[in-house]
């Protein structure tokens, strides 16, 4: 488990990475993609078309895994040890529900930027339903931030994507990153 550049983690919450969340044997799986995988170039046209296949076989529910990377990609198990606690990781916004000020009360947190909007989203346990009481203000969804609140191991489904957890927010800061002044 590694600390961000420029961040300085409050003792009450466990600074963690998205990595932490997966299990072993998804990490293990999601290290090891099928071969051919290597042999394409990414952002070619084999790699869109490949995007929007993995995409449509990640929305027909009858399309069982062939291998241990593809059900990796669809898993949501998750590590219970992380479950009731308070968390502080850092990802990208994708917000689910805001107000005409740009008021964010429920967002996805995700690995990277555009997971979910335009690109497939990441595997269910790699995504966190953040929900606000107070709202957020967000002017920029291409910014990240840290997040800090209380970790659970809750399925959650919606239109966009499928998390395997969920927190409480509790509080946000801009991710500043000291090696990009």
């Amino acid at each position: 488990m590694g600390v961000a550049p420029g961040a300085a983690a409050d003792s009450e919450y466990r600074q963690i990475e998205f990595a932490d969340l997966l299990p072993d044997e998804d990490y293990e799986a999601l290290s090891n993609p099928p071969e051919e995988l290597a042999d394409v170039a990414e952002g070619s046209m084999q790699d869109q078309m490949a995007s929007a296949i993995g995409q449509a076989v990640d929305q027909a529910q009858d399309t069982m895994p062939k291998n241990d990377w593809e059900r990796a990609l669809q898993s949501t198990n998750v590590r219970p040890e992380f479950d009731g606690q308070k968390i502080r990781m850092a990802g990208f916004l994708v917000p689910l529900e805001f107000d005409d000020n740009q008021v964010v009360t429920e967002f996805f947190l995700v690995p990277y930027y555009g997971a979910c909007i335009h690109l497939p989203p990441p595997p269910p346990n790699q995504i966190v339903l953040v929900k606000s009481e107070k709202g957020v203000q967000l002017d920029s969804i291409y910014d990240p931030f840290w997040v800090e609140g209380t970790l659970a191991a809750d399925l959650k489904e919606n239109e966009v994507a499928k998390s395997a957890y969920s927190m409480q927010l509790d509080k946000m800061t801009p991710y500043l990153d000291k090696s990009r002044r």
